[in-house]
């Protein structure tokens, strides 16, 4: 299945035409998020015998890419959820069943949410500020502050993981589970008001003795690195459909740049077009170059996390300089098409604008530069000595 089959052009062009003005009003893509969900989208890993569209990573960043063409915001919401089943599809691929649930639950229409992300933890997924404390019976009260969570006005599943300092002879112990949103416990802030990707809706959501019965534990790990497939699966998802998006992105900014430019034309040059514009051609060569580079390498990673390859102690450098390639070329390429749109791309309420705020939001994700630099430089050179 194409993502031109997933996401229809008549569909795909509704979505961009309310994309504004969910980023005008600082709004959640309600519109958005139902269409999506009649049409099957969020069940891209859901496999077809039970209702979904049965799609790899690699079909699922793809189509991930092309909706983030039209609306990056909604894209990046959608990746959260994408996320989980991505991560139960990756998992269940490789033998591990025990996040087959989520793919079930999305079957049935349950919406999935992220909830790690934590202000000031740049251990990411190897430690956390969220204090877990177990409970008679085997569930665990989390009690902790959650950022960035996504799809904030529409989840229905939120995957939550907190620290239990008590386990594992006073090492503590990682514990990762699903709450829904009928839990009590939990609220969740009205605080996003940011530059770009506005439509994310992606609010704090604060955890106060939030309750996860056993059932709905379904990991529990040691602190710092470690191999359990769990960590490569949420990598992986989390990075190749990052990057897919981010792709869309600077995409979508090239089509834009290149439309500019050839409607505009030089008063000095007695009104030929600027497309005839040596330097603007330069640029516009320049953005097309850096997106080819990246093209293949979305498809490359996403391909091989579908075959099952073994990359060894490469798999996180490819996954983390895939994420830092798209987010950094997007970037380049915005701003590339903005040099060549002129003055008005720098409006409020122009598409390359909008783009321009959006794709910054790439610098915040984990693996951020400097953790993804050191992750590739461990890869080759080995641990820095202490």
């Amino acid at each position: 299945m194409t993502p031109e089959e997933v996401l229809p052009d008549a569909l795909l062009e509704r979505i961009r035409a309310r994309a504004a003005g969910y980023d005008r009003d600082n709004a959640f893509f309600h519109e958005d998020l139902q269409e999506l969900a009649e049409a099957g989208y969020l069940k891209l890993f859901v496999p077809a015998a039970d209702g979904g569209k049965g799609l790899g990573l690699e079909a699922a960043a793809q189509c991930q890419r092309r909706l983030a063409t039209a609306a990056p915001a909604t894209a990046l919401a959608v990746n959260m959820h994408l996320v989980w089943t991505g991560v139960a599809h990756v998992l269940q691929a490789r033998g591990d069943n025990s996040l087959d649930f989520v793919l079930q639950e999305a079957s049935q229409g349950e919406v999935f949410a992220f909830g790690n992300s934590e202000a000031g933890n740049d251990s990411v997924l190897f430690d956390s500020r969220t204090v877990a404390e177990p409970q008679p019976g085997g569930g665990y009260t989390f009690t902790g502050t959650k950022i960035f969570t996504s799809l904030s006005p529409a989840w229905t599943r939120l995957g939550i993981f907190g620290k239990d300092p008590s386990a594992r002879e006073g090492d503590g112990e990682l514990v990762h589970g699903f709450i829904t949103c009928e839990t009590a416990g939990y609220s969740i802030l009205d605080d996003w008001d940011t530059l770009g990707m506005r439509a994310s809706q992606s609010n704090t959501t604060v955890l106060e003795g939030v309750h996860v019965p056993e059932n709905r534990i379904f990991r529990k790990l040691p602190v710092g690195p470690n191999r359990d497939p769990l960590i490569f699966a949420i990598f992986a998802c989390f990075e190749t459909l990052l990057a897919a998006v981010y792709t869309g992105v600077g995409e979508r900014a090239l089509e834009v740049g290149v439309e500019t430019v050839k409607r505009r034309t030089s008063f000095k040059n007695a009104g030929r077009s600027y497309a005839q514009d040596p330097d603007i051609r330069w640029k516009v060569a320049e953005a097309a170059m850096a997106m080819d580079n990246l093209y293949p390498q979305l498809a490359s990673v996403t391909a091989d996390v579908d075959a099952l390859a073994d990359h060894g102690p490469q798999w996180f450098p490819k996954l983390v300089g895939l994420k830092v390639n798209a987010t950094e070329t997007a970037r380049r390429v915005v701003d590339l098409a903005i040099r060549v749109s002129g003055g008005s791309s720098y409006f409020r309420g122009s598409e390359l604008e909008r783009l321009y705020r959006d794709v910054l939001a790439g610098m915040f994700h984990p693996s951020d530069d400097e953790s993804a630099h050191n992750t590739v430089a461990t890869a080759w050179l080995g641990p820095l000595e202490d």
